[in-house]
């Protein structure tokens, strides 16, 4: 079975191989509702688990509660 990045589509064989490549994907922007701000997925977690707006004044925390996968609003014509 294969295991696929939603963000990049890149293929992988084992999904622990596709979870340490999430961090690192450079097409997993994110953004921040608490400051607007956009990043890279491996910007924001440590541990894939948990993420954090990389600003330094910021507080938004969470995936789905501050924090947001682009492709995840944008609007599809």
């Amino acid at each position: 079975m294969t295991h696929t990045c939603r963000d990049c589509k890149r293929t992988f064989s084992s999904e622990l191989e596709l979870e340490l490549h999430q961090d690192n994907c450079e097409s997993g922007e994110l953004f921040c509702d608490s400051c607007g701000t956009r990043f890279a997925e491996r910007a924001a977690t440590e541990d894939g688990w948990h993420y954090r707006c990389p600003e330094p004044d910021c507080d938004g925390d969470g995936i789905g509660d501050d924090i947001h996968r682009v492709e995840d609003v944008r609007i599809k014509a």
